[in-house]
C-alpha cells in the first residue's frame, strides 16, 4: 500500500518536473527566435526619384503642382531673340499667317520672370494648350480662337484685357513684337480670375538611362526644318555629343534667351506632317491635329521614321501604335505641311 503510493507520488513529481522542463524549452526556444528576429538587419529604405512631370528631369522639391501655362511667342526676326522660351517644357512651333511661325511655349517645371515678345491666339494653338490642361496666355486673337476662349474652352489671360497692367510694352522693340508679361503677372491674373494655379499634371513617358544609350535609329547630327525658302524661316538643329542635347538655330543665328543669353538645348525634336488649309483671305489657317501621320523623331543624335498621333490632346510619337517614350529633357515639336518638302539632313 505504501509502496503504491509512493510510486504516484513520484510519478505525479516527474510530470511536474517534465512539463516546466518543456516550458522552459519553450521560453527558450521564444527567446532565440526572438533574438533571431531582433538581430535580422533592416532593409535600407529606397528614395524614389521624384521627376518633373513633362521633362523626367530629377527635381529637388516634392511639390509639382505647378499648372502649365501655355504661352504665345512670337517668331517674327524682329521679336528674336526671345524671352523665357529657353525654361519651357514643351514648345510647339506652328505657322500663323504666310512662312511666320510662332511658338507655343508650354511651361512647368519652370516658369520664367519674363516671358515673351507675347502675340495673338489661334484656335489650333488654344487646342495644343488644352492637351495639358494650360492655363493660356495671348496678346490679342483671331475670331476663331475668340470664339473657344469665350465659350469657355481654356483659361486666358489677353493682353488685349490687360496692355499695360499685367502685360507691358519694352522700349526697344515696335508693337506688335514688344509685349511681355512675367510669371508674378501670370500668378496675379489668376488670381483674379479665379483660375486654378495648381493641378495634377499627366506626365508624358520618358526612357530610362539604360534605354537611352540603347537606342536605335540612323546617325543624324545636323538638319534642317524649312518653312519656306527664305533662310528667315528655316529652323537647323544641331546634336553636341558631349552635352547630349540639340541646339537650335534661326536664319542661322542661335536661338538664346534675351536676358541671359542661356541657348535653347533640347533632348527630344520631333518634326510632324498635319494637313494645312486656309480659312480666310487674311491667311490664316486651319490644321488638322487628330488624323495622326508621318513624322520624324530626334533623340541622342538618332533619327527613326515614326507616325504621330493625337491622345488627350498631346502629339505623340508612336511606331507600330506603340507609344515611343521621350528622352528626359525638354522637347521640341516642329509642325509643317509636307515633311518631305520641309525636312533636309546636313552632313
Amino acid at each position: 500500500m505504501f509502496k503504491g503510493k509512493f510510486s504516484i507520488a513520484i510519478f505525479s513529481m516527474l510530470i511536474i518536473i517534465s512539463a516546466c522542463s518543456n516550458k522552459e524549452e519553450q521560453r527558450s526556444v521564444e527567446n532565440i527566435d526572438s533574438n533571431q528576429k531582433e538581430e535580422k538587419p533592416v532593409a535600407a529604405e529606397v528614395e524614389e526619384k521624384v521627376t518633373y512631370p513633362l521633362t523626367g528631369v530629377e527635381a529637388e522639391e516634392t511639390e509639382l503642382n505647378q499648372r502649365p501655362i501655355a504661352v504665345m511667342i512670337n517668331n517674327h526676326p524682329s521679336a528674336r531673340p526671345q524671352s523665357g522660351l529657353h525654361k519651357a517644357d514643351v514648345v510647339y512651333e506652328v505657322l500663323s499667317e504666310g512662312s511666320i511661325t510662332r511658338f507655343l511655349a508650354i511651361f512647368q517645371s519652370e516658369v520664367p520672370d519674363i516671358i515673351g515678345p507675347v502675340r495673338s491666339a489661334r484656335e489650333y494653338y488654344v487646342d495644343l494648350s488644352k492637351g495639358f490642361d494650360a492655363l493660356y496666355i495671348s496678346h490679342g486673337w483671331s475670331p476663331t480662337a475668340q470664339e473657344k476662349l469665350e465659350a469657355g474652352e481654356a483659361d486666358y489671360l489677353n493682353g488685349l484685357f490687360y496692355d499695360g497692367t499685367l502685360f507691358w510694352r519694352t522700349d526697344h522693340r515696335k508693337p506688335p513684337h514688344n509685349s511681355y508679361i512675367s510669371s508674378e503677372n501670370i500668378a496675379k491674373g489668376a488670381e483674379d480670375n479665379h483660375y486654378e494655379i495648381t493641378a495634377e499634371v499627366e506626365p508624358f513617358e520618358f526612357l530610362s538611362e539604360e534605354e537611352v544609350v540603347n537606342l536605335k535609329g540612323e546617325p543624324v547630327n545636323n538638319f534642317v526644318i524649312k518653312y519656306d525658302n527664305s533662310q528667315t524661316w528655316h529652323a537647323t538643329y544641331e546634336y553636341n555629343q558631349t552635352k547630349q542635347s540639340y541646339s537650335r538655330f534661326s536664319n542661322n543665328e542661335q536661338t538664346v534667351d534675351l536676358e541671359s543669353e542661356e541657348p535653347i538645348q533640347l533632348s527630344n525634336v520631333f518634326v510632324v506632317e498635319m494637313e494645312h488649309n486656309a480659312i480666310d483671305n487674311y491667311g490664316r489657317r486651319g490644321i488638322n491635329l487628330t488624323s495622326g501621320g508621318k513624322a520624324f523623331l530626334f533623340q541622342n543624335g538618332l533619327m527613326q521614321e515614326v507616325e504621330w498621333e493625337n491622345r488627350d490632346g498631346r502629339i505623340l510619337p508612336v511606331k507600330d501604335g506603340e507609344l515611343i517614350k521621350f528622352v528626359p529633357g525638354r522637347t521640341w515639336i516642329n509642325v509643317v505641311p509636307d515633311i518631305e518638302k520641309a525636312f533636309l539632313i546636313q552632313s
